[in-house]
Order: C-alpha cells, then sequence, then structure tokens
C-alpha cells in the first residue's frame, strides 16, 4: 500500500460516520459500527469522544482511528488528530504536516534506526547524499533539530526522539491496517528479522521454512541491529541475549561459536593481515573484534559482514566469522583455536500477542528444528568440512 498516497481533507467526525455506515454494510460487529456512527454524529461534543476514547487502550485508539482513516480514504497515515486518554491529551500525529511525504519519515525513522546515513543506504538502496538532503529538508520544515551529527553516525535530539516515538505509533498502526487488509487478501506475511548469517542459513534452507504449499509469505530483513519487534516491525527475531521485555516470548537455540578463518593453505612467514567490516558499522561483538585487537594489520574494510567471507575465500586477510559459517566453507580454514568471548548464546523471539496466529506459529516450530539441528556446527563442535582440491 502506498502510505504517501495523496488524499483529500476529511474530518473526523465524517470519517467516523462514513467508516461506521461502511462497517456495517460489511457485516462488522453492529455495536462496534454503531460507535464509529454516534462519534461522528456527536463530533461536537468533546465529552463523547471522551467518553468513547476512554474505555479502549491507546494502541487501540490508533489503530481504530488509522483504519477509519483507511476505510475512508485508502490512506490510514492522513489525519492529524489529539486523543484524550485518561483525562490527558495524548497527541498523535497521523500526518504532521500535509506537505510532506509519508516517505521522508520513513527515511527519517531509518536514519534513527541504522545510527547513521550509511547504515540507512544500505536499508532503502538511496545514496547517503540523499538520505543526508531529506534529513536537512524534515529539520527545515519542522523547524527542529532532529539529530547531532558527528564522524561517528547520527544521534537523535530529543526532539528527534519525540518525533521517532510519535512516527512508531503511527507506523505500527499502519502495520496493523496492512495486515488486516492482506488477511483479507488470503497470503499473510511473516516478516523475519535476522543476522546476517542467520539470515544466510534461512536462504539456503528455505524450503524448511516456507513450502509451496503454505499460505504465506516470508519477508526476511537483514542487519546487525536489534530485532524490535515493539511495534511490529518484524514478526519473528533472533537474538544473542535473552529479551527482557515482558512483551516478548522467545526459545532458546543453543550458543554459537567465532574463530577466525584463512584461506585454505595460505602460504604463512607473513606478517597477519586482516579484514573487517568498518568501524562505524561494527555492530556486533565479532565485528569490533578485529579493531579492537589488530587495528593496526587491517588491510581491507567492507561495509556490509558478508563480503568478509568473499574476502577471506579470496586470501585478502583473516576474517573472524562463526564457527557455523567458517567451518562449512571447504576454501577457508580456522587461523587459531575459537574466539572465546566471542561465544554467546541466542534465541527466537516473538510477540507475545501475536505468537499464536497460526503462520507465525508455523514458521516459529520450523526455525526452530532447523536452527536446533546445527546446534553442534553453531558452537564450534561439529568437525570441519575437508576440501579434496
Amino acid at each position: 500500500m502506498l502510505l504517501a498516497q495523496k488524499a483529500g481533507q476529511v474530518s473526523v467526525e465524517s470519517a467516523c460516520v462514513s467508516a461506521g455506515c461502511r462497517l456495517r454494510k460489511s457485516g462488522a460487529n453492529s455495536a462496534f459500527a454503531k460507535s464509529f456512527v454516534r462519534l461522528g454524529r456527536r463530533g461536537s461534543n468533546g465529552s463523547s469522544q471522551r467518553r468513547f476514547l476512554e474505555a479502549i487502550s491507546n494502541r487501540t485508539a490508533i489503530a481504530i482511528m488509522s483504519m477509519v482513516m483507511l476505510l475512508v480514504s485508502g490512506h490510514p497515515l492522513f489525519y492529524a488528530f489529539k486523543i484524550v486518554l485518561h483525562t490527558a491529551y495524548f497527541p498523535i500525529c497521523i500526518s504532521l504536516m500535509k506537505s510532506m511525504d509519508w516517505d521522508i519519515y520513513r527515511c527519517f525513522m531509518t536514519v534513527a534506526r541504522a545510527g547513521g546515513l550509511t547504515g540507512a543506504a544500505q536499508v532503502t538502496g538511496l545514496s547517503p547524499a540523499t538520505i543526508g538532503r531529506r534529513m536537512l529538508e524534515i529539520e527545515e520544515r519542522t523547524g527542529r533539530s532532529l539529530f547531532v551529527r558527528s564522524q561517528t553516525g547520527y544521534v537523535l535530539t530529543s526532539d528527534g526522539r519525540l518525533l521517532f516515538e510519535q512516527l512508531q505509533e503511527m507506523e505500527a498502526a499502519a502495520r496493523k491496517v496492512e495486515s488486516w487488509q492482506k488477511e483479507g487478501e488470503g497470503m499473510p506475511v511473516v516478516r523475519i528479522a535476522a543476522g546476517t548469517w542467520n539470515a544466510w542459513l534461512i536462504a539456503e534452507n528455505f524450503p524448511a521454512i516456507c513450502t509451496e504449499r503454505d499460505a504465506f509469505a516470508i519477508s526476511l530483513s537483514i542487519g546487525e541491529a536489534r530485532a524490535n519487534l515493539a511495534y511490529r516491525e518484524s514478526d519473528i527475531g533472533i537474538r544473542a541475549f535473552e529479551p527482557e521485555e515482558t512483551y516478548l516470548a522467545s526459545r532458546l537455540i543453543g550458543e554459537v561459536a567465532y574463530a577466525a578463518y584463512q584461506q585454505k593453505h595460505a602460504p604463512g612467514g607473513g606478517p597477519e593481515r586482516w579484514v573487517a567490516v568498518a568501524e562505524e558499522e561494527a555492530i556486533s561483538a565479532y565485528l569490533r573484534w578485529p579493531h579492537e585487537q589488530a587495528a593496526g594489520r587491517i588491510v581491507a574494510t567492507v561495509g556490509r559482514p558478508r563480503s568478509l567471507l568473499d574476502l577471506a575465500r579470496a586470501g585478502a586477510g583473516r576474517a573472524v566469522l562463526p564457527c557455523f559459517v567458517g567451518d562449512l566453507d571447504p576454501l577457508l580454514e580456522r587461523a587459531g583455536e575459537e574466539i572465546e568471548p566471542l561465544r554467546h548464546r541466542q534465541w527466537i523471539v516473538m510477540n507475545n500477542e501475536d505468537r499464536h496466529r497460526r503462520e507465525i506459529r508455523t514458521v516459529v516450530d520450523r526455525m526452530t528444528r532447523l536452527l536446533r539441528s546445527h546446534v553442534d556446527l553453531f558452537a564450534g563442535k561439529r568437525p570441519r568440512r575437508s576440501a579434496s582440491a
């Protein structure tokens, strides 16, 4: 659904009346539909809106009003209004500014999550210069400084954090509407967030996760940042630490070991040469290790961890890799023992409210079987492959 789609201005009151009528025609719960009609017809009476909205939770209110906008205008993120909850005003900026496209706000959120222009460029496919111009544009139009810029990246200011939090609520509401719409179309999408190497393993074994007989699709998001399920950005994530969030359920998979790898039969005797991910992109501990332990011997840096494998295969230098990656590659060999301080456990995580949905439960069960079937390889215990050539 094109969230940046333009729409004419519609009042909340008329939107509620129209949405209620459409809900009744569609066979929805009659009391629920009538609530929208009553809310719209009494729109001039502030107390009626308060009674209606105080009866539902904050997130439910956001989702309902987004659904209203979708039903009436085809655009859930369209109208700026205030919701009165628990006697306090809670501003929900559903469009913030009519003159600014939703895509710019999505770009802002990507920069905030990635911590800089380079990471955002990898996610969006736009150039860092284009993204930088968009961030200047949003600051100019809001009249607020949203980022503290430095050589190490972009950090949100207090105004930036406030905007980010409100946009997260909008994004979550939009995703719920999109999920509801896709369910009606009969093809739900299960969104998985995983790091580079777990995503690689899932892709290598994709038929074990989703088959042609399944009535759902898979969206695989790849990145080193922590999987965030609070606002339904993903349905399932894989984390390197036990989740502390009370809204998450988790399954322990096992331990992950790391070692340095080099091209098989690489000539020795010379100085150690290392390859690494650029320091500003080194989010995970194993990516930071070369910068902390071999800073003066790094001969090449890359923007994505996946390129480390290619550089090591080509003989460019040593790379720190998970053992389940390096030990499976017949062109590589370990350059020393396991790096013990990097060992960690990993969990599959999912939202408590969504984990009983059939498609999510199915994918979680299959991912659990897949990852646990490689538990010894993850822990660096399985004998390494040998290459005849």
